[in-house]
Order: structure tokens, then C-alpha cells, then sequence
């Protein structure tokens, strides 16, 4: 099938979920654009700060939520089941369920001066419910900063063209988010010179590549994430953090705009099956292409951002539905950009599979040799090269954004007042479990645990909007689905850990499935009306 027909589908299909299906959910949740929100009312000048407008939040969140997962996931799932069943999950998944959740989990939140899904558990639920609910969360938000230092890490040390971009990306966002907020400058002005000193690092990383001369430079990469995820996560928000993702927004604009120019221009055949089998190498169809692609359809991961920081910095609910849903949709449009680049850009599947086996670049290197193909004529040699330069800077911030969320559940856990402390645990924790282990053995695992996130979120929302007496049935059905299928994958995949010897992620999946049982016990017990 041509790529560039599939493209306009999606596409089309995208643009009338925004406008009609996002119009509904404003009506669901009571967007008040007269009402104060956190960000004013709460201001501390470290988390709770209005963004300068819209567009810089939009640029935060999205930055956040989109990380590299959108692309890897999708190409996963195409190496796996075929392009077909990941398109179909990612279209309908993002506009009926994961554009619900997100823009439920800011709506709610704002609501809530700001507080995390967690906490707002207690108010809507019961106490123990927001013990069980933190404690997925903090789980689960240990095995993202994992995963993510994990690739991050081997694309530094298989790519040493991309450290001096990604390196240089945090100085020049610093002085961004100084001059944003110290001087007042214009923001055109002060965007325009960001965007410039990015355009000179990534000419002068593409000249000089950085390369560790050591045994292990993934390892020694890996520490160096850590330490910049530490710093990162205690810097206030609106020196390092929203700068950064504005900018990185702008960087990925740029990727996805070239790469659909690029299939304009080629509209090239998809050369990859659209359906391979409901079962591969002991990957079934349902339940595991659900937790394969979670960002691009649906995250757990989203609702921890939109009530961990985004809600915390937006000036005006108005602003709700184009920053929860619309960028729940871009990212869709992310992860299907990425399954047409490797689709059509890549020969054939035996060439993607020779890419992801170990040993090979992985899903990031497919990405950046099927975009380079594509965008060979507008972009030359840079294609390639700049796909994996803009995946790195998002997987650098959804590093420091899951690392700040982790330090408040911390501290809220387990009762310790010392930001430094509570975010020392965090990433000493993921250091360990990242880098032992390997990525595509904690990646179903970090899905399966995504998206119980995402059923408990949604079965949250759901609580709040019954207790509004409005129409529940928008998030109640796909809290449903998502709860059997993620309860599925777990149970699924538990059995071939233990018999593997994989015995951590056994017990981390044994602890994630007893830890939401007792959360959903004591959600149907309050939906119930009885006491718990």
C-alpha cells in the first residue's frame, strides 16, 4: 500500500478527532476559562509557575510525554504483527482513549490545585486507594528512567556524532529559560536564538564526533545520565525543564514536518507485511501489541505529566484541550510517521530484524536509516543523522521529567522532606535496574506497567466524574479495556520471566499485579457504595 495515502488517512482521521471528539471531552470535563489556576494561585517559583503563553507548555508536555517511546513501540510492534495492527491500534487508540485520559488527568488536576493522580486518588476514592495507586506509579516510573537511560546510553556510545547537540542542548535551554524569565525579552527573538545555537550544535556534532574511550561507554554514558537526571529534576521548572522542551518541541516539528515532505515527495510503497500472524516467537497478538505501543495510542506515563508538572504551569484552562489532547494526537502522529519511515524506508523485514537483533543499532537506528532514506533529497546525509539527534533530546526529557515526578511521590511515600535524598533513591534505583539489565527484556514490562497506569487513571477519572454526576461511560469503557488487556499482559509474560531466570522483572511483575488488585478492590468498593 502507499505510504503517502496511509499518511492523509491518519491524518484526516486526526484533525476530525481534535475537532469534534475534543469538543465533546471540553463539555465532559467543564473547561472554565474564567477560573484561576494553580499555576497563579500556588506560585512558588520551583514547580508552580505559568508558563509564559500556551505555546512554550504545549512544548514542555509534549516533550515530555513523546520521548523516543512513540517511535521504538510502533517499530517494535511492525517487526512483530505488521504495520496493520499497529496503525489500527495507534489511530483509534490516541483519539477514543489516550486523548480522553490525558486531557482527563489535566483537567482533574487543575481542578485539584495541581496534584498529582495520585493524590487526588484519596479525595475521590480512599486513602489506601492513593497509597496503592503512588506506589504503582513510583514502580512504574522507576522502570521508565531504566528503559530510557538504557537506549539513551547506547545511543550515545553507537552514535558519538549526536553527544555534542545533546550535550549542548542543556547549556543553550538555560540560557533560554534565563532570558525567557530573568529579562523579559521578546519571545520570538529569544526562540529564534535557541533554535539557532541548536542549528550550529548539530552542525558542529555532525563535524566532531565525542567518543568515550572505554571498555564499557554505555555504562559510562549511563552514569552521566543519571547525574544530568539528578541535577535536572531539583533546577526550578522554568529554568531548565520548559525551556528545554520548548525548544526540543521545535526540533521535533521539524523531524516530523521533513519526514512527511519526505513522503510526499517519494510516496513509496510500504515494503513490510501489514499483518504477520496473530502470534510470533511467543509475542500473541492481544494482549502484548497494546503494551508494545503504548505512547502513540495510550499512557499511563501522560497522566503522571499532565498532573506532575503541566498542571502546575498552565495559566488557563482554555488551554486544556489543545495541550492534553492535541498533544496526545501529535504524538500519535509521531508514531505513525515512524511506522511509514522504517516500513517503506527499510528494503524489507529481514533487513529491520538484522537492525534490532543484538548487537544492532536497535529501533532508534531503524528509525534514523529509514528517515535518512526518505529525506535524502530535501535533507542529504543529514537525514539519518538528525532523526536520532531529535529522538535523543526527547529521551533526555522524559529522563528528568519521570525523575522529578519520582522525587515527589518519594517524598510523598515515604515521608522524606530532602529533595536531594529523595532524588538520589530514585535514580540509584533505575541505575541499578537499567543498567543490568537489557532494554527488550524490560520494555513489555514497563508497557504492561504503563498502561495499568493508564486503566487506573481512567477508572480515577471516571470516580471524579461519577461523583459530578456526569457521563461516565467515555472513560469506564476504556478503563475496561485497558484493565483486562494490561492485567492480561502481565499474567502473560510472568510465567516466561520465571522460566527464563529473569527472576527481578518476575517478582517487579508479581508486585505490580498484587499492588493494583488492591487498588481496584478498594475503586469498586467506593463505586460500589460500600465501605472499605
Amino acid at each position: 500500500m502507499n505510504s503517502l495515502l496511509i499518511a492523509l488517512i491518519c491524518l484526516v482521521l486526526f484533525g476530525l478527532g481534535y475537532i469534534f471528539y475534543g469538543r465533546l471531552l471540553e463539555r465532559l470535563y467543564s473547561i472554565n476559562e474564567e477560573a484561576e489556576t494553580p499555576a497563579h494561585r500556588k506560585f512558588d517559583g520551583v514547580d508552580y509557575v505559568p508558563a509564559r503563553n500556551w505555546v512554550v507548555l504545549f512544548g514542555h508536555h509534549f516533550s515530555s510525554i513523546a520521548g523516543a517511546a512513540p517511535v521504538i513501540g510502533p517499530i517494535v510492534a511492525l517487526s512483530i504483527w505488521g504495520w496493520g495492527p499497529a496503525l489500527l491500534w495507534i489511530v483509534l487508540g490516541s483519539v477514543f482513549m489516550g486523548g480522553v485520559h490525558d486531557f482527563g488527568a489535566l483537567a482533574i488536576s487543575v481542578r485539584k490545585g495541581g496534584n498529582s493522580i495520585a493524590n487526588i486518588t484519596e479525595e475521590v476514592i480512599s486513602r489506601k486507594a492513593r497509597l496503592f495507586f503512588a506506589t504503582f506509579v513510583w514502580l512504574t516510573l522507576i522502570l521508565v528512567i531504566a528503559v530510557f537511560v538504557y537506549l539513551c546510553a547506547k545511543t550515545l556510545a553507537f552514535e558519538p556524532r549526536i553527544v555534542i547537540p545533546s550535550a549542548g542542548l542543556v547549556f543553550v535551554a538555560l540560557v533560554v529559560g534565563l532570558l525567557f524569565y530573568k529579562t523579559r525579552l521578546n519571545q520570538g527573538l529569544v526562540t529564534f536564538l535557541g533554535l539557532a545555537g541548536i542549528v550550529g550544535l548539530v552542525f558542529l556534532g555532525h563535524k566532531v564526533p565525542l567518543e568515550i574511550n572505554a571498555a564499557q561507554p554505555q555504562i559510562v554514558w549511563g552514569y552521566i545520565l543519571l547525574a544530568y537526571a539528578f541535577v535536572a529534576s531539583i533546577t526550578p521548572v522554568n529554568i531548565l525543564l520548559q525551556p528545554r522542551d520548548y525548544l526540543s518541541a521545535f526540533l521535533l516539528i521539524f523531524g516530523v514536518t521533513f519526514g512527511y515532505l519526505g513522503i510526499l515527495f517519494y510516496h513509496p510503497q510500504m515494503n513490510m507485511p501489514f499483518f504477520s500472524g496473530f502470534k510470533w516467537s511467543d509475542n500473541a497478538l492481544w494482549p502484548m501489541l497494546c503494551v508494545t505501543i503504548a505512547c502513540g495510542a495510550i499512557s499511563g506515563f501522560h497522566s503522571l505529566i499532565a498532573s506532575g508538572t503541566t498542571s502546575k504551569q498552565i495559566s488557563s484552562e482554555a488551554h486544556s484541550k489543545r495541550i492534553g489532547y492535541g498533544a496526545m494526537l501529535a504524538e500519535a502522529i509521531v508514531a505513525v510517521l515512524a511506522l511509514l519511515v522504517v516500513g517503506a524506508g527499510l528494503a524489507n523485514k529481514e533487513a529491520l530484524m538484522v537492525i534490532l537483533a543484538e548487537g544492532g543499532a536497535g529501533p532508534i537506528g531503524a528509525f534514523g536509516e529509514g528517515y535518512g532514506a526518505l529525506t535524502g533529497a530535501i535533507l542529504g546525509g543529514f537525514g539519518g543523522f538528525l532523526a536520532i539527534v531529535v529522538l535523543n533530546a526527547f529521551i533526555l526529557t522524559t529522563l528528568d521529567t519521570a525523575t522529578r515526578i519520582g522525587r515527589y511521590l518519594t517524598q510523598e511515600l515515604f515521608g522524606i522532606k530532602n529533595r536531594y535524598l529523595a532524588t538520589l533513591i530514585v535514580v540509584v534505583l533505575s541505575g541499578w535496574l537499567g543498567l543490568s539489565g537489557n532494554w527488550s527484556k524490560i520494555w513489555p514490562i514497563f508497557g504492561a506497567a504503563n498502561q495499568l497506569v493508564a486503566a487506573l487513571t481512567l477508572l480515577v477519572i471516571t470516580a471524579w466524574l461519577l461523583s459530578r454526576q456526569a457521563n461516565i461511560y467515555f472513560t469506564a469503557i476504556p478503563c475496561l479495556i485497558m484493565l483486562f488487556t494490561t492485567v492480561a499482559a502481565l499474567a502473560y509474560k510472568i510465567p516466561k520471566y520465571l522460566g527464563t531466570g529473569d527472576f527481578l522483572l518476575g517478582i517487579i511483575s508479581i508486585a505490580l499485579l498484587i499492588v493494583a488488585f488492591y487498588m481496584l478492590v478498594e475503586a469498586f468498593g467506593r463505586l460500589s457504595g460500600k465501605k472499605t
